[in-house]
């Protein structure tokens, strides 16, 4: 069994994050998106993982290296253009050869790992395994018909949905995948579907199979998916304090601070993260907030939200709250006449005043 993940693609829903960093990149609880996809591999048992990224970047490659450090082989396909997931299996198969694979798209999170749905993929003796969860909008996916306990049809991103599941971005294949990503066409959009392939296993009579995830699955393809994912993330941390905590500051619930960070008369709920070296001072970080290495909160509040690197929030009178802040980001009070708000802001960015 290898792996293959995927870590290409553009991620225009998470603009403008990613005009300056890939969206796998994006840390979850101060660790990144794709390293959750990587460890579910090694937990279940992979040695062999290839990571199909863009061709045009060595962002992934820079950030991910070999594989040693999860004692795996790391393999890079390049994949010059997004042409579709059924795209990226098919510039795969000179990787993957004969051997069986689990597909895992690297912006997904799963709780519980993959280990169980390879082993009935395992035990089914299907051709194509397929992980479903019950979604609010099936329409943003490929959604499953299923009839008599078998999938009969499978739609992407249908405007009249058959079921309110959603195939999640974990796959299960033998080799028949590569005969289906090599028969069918592009689709209106210009890409190869992974439902159309699914699709054409289902006509060709090959046995596809599938489970239910019964814990949480996120795709984190838009900044509140990003959010809620770093929320369900966190409420699993087992409490760690590396950095220093005054007699003045107070730390209560699941709370990770690394090492090098210092907390000064501040309040600290979790389930939170401190990243390594940052200063948290004469503010309150409240629940489910990771904040990024290097950072600096001083005379502020800061609650359900994603601070990344190197960012600085200093005298800010009212609490951030539901934000995510990119690497290096200033929100700062402002000094001198007139009061004014002042923005130096990226395309596509959101800014609410209260």
């Amino acid at each position: 069994m290898k792996a293959l993940i995927a870590s290409g693609g553009r991620g225009t829903r998470l603009r403008p994050l990613t005009h300056t960093q890939n969206k796998h990149l994006i840390p979850i609880a101060n660790k990144p998106i794709l390293h959750y996809a990587i460890e579910a591999a090694v937990d279940a048992g992979i040695k062999q993982i290839g990571i199909v990224c863009n061709a045009d970047s060595r962002e992934v490659q820079d950030a991910i290296g070999n594989g040693k450090r999860w004692g795996v082989r790391i393999t890079y396909i390049p994949q010059k253009a997004p042409l579709g997931l059924a795209h990226v299996v098919k510039i795969a198969e000179k990787f993957i050869g004969k051997d069986d694979f689990i597909f895992y798209l690297g912006d997904n999170m799963l709780v519980g790992g993959v280990k169980q749905y390879i082993e009935q993929f395992r035990q089914s003796g299907c051709n194509c395994f397929l992980t479903l969860a019950k979604v609010r909008d099936p329409e943003r996916f490929g959604v499953p018909e299923i009839k008599r306990g078998r999938i009969v049809r499978v739609e992407e991103k249908p405007k009249k949905p058959k079921s309110d599941f959603a195939v999640a971005g974990i796959y299960i294949y033998d080799r028949h995948i590569f005969e289906a990503v090599r028969k069918i066409k592009p689709s209106s959009r210009g890409e190869l579907e992974i439902s159309d392939a699914h699709q054409y296993l289902i006509d060709k009579g090959y046995q596809v199979g599938f489970a239910e995830i019964t814990g949480w699955w996120k795709d984190t393809g838009k900044p509140t998916d990003l959010l809620e994912a770093n929320r369900l993330v966190l409420d699993n941390i087992q409490p760690r304090i590396e950095g220093s905590v005054d007699r003045s500051s107070v730390v209560a619930g699941k709370v990770v601070i690394e090492e090098g960070a210092k907390v000064i008369n501040s309040v600290i709920r979790g389930p939170a993260i401190i990243g390594k070296n940052c200063i948290i001072e004469n503010s309150y970080v409240g629940p489910f907030s990771s904040v990024g290495n290097n950072s600096a909160i001083r005379n502020a509040e800061v609650e359900y939200s994603i601070i990344l690197r190197d960012c600085r929030i200093h005298n800010v009178r009212i609490r951030i709250e539901g934000s995510i802040l990119g690497n290096d980001v200033e929100i700062v009070d402002a000094t001198g006449k007139p009061m004014v708000h002042r923005f130096m802001i990226g395309d596509q960015s959101r800014v609410e005043i209260a």
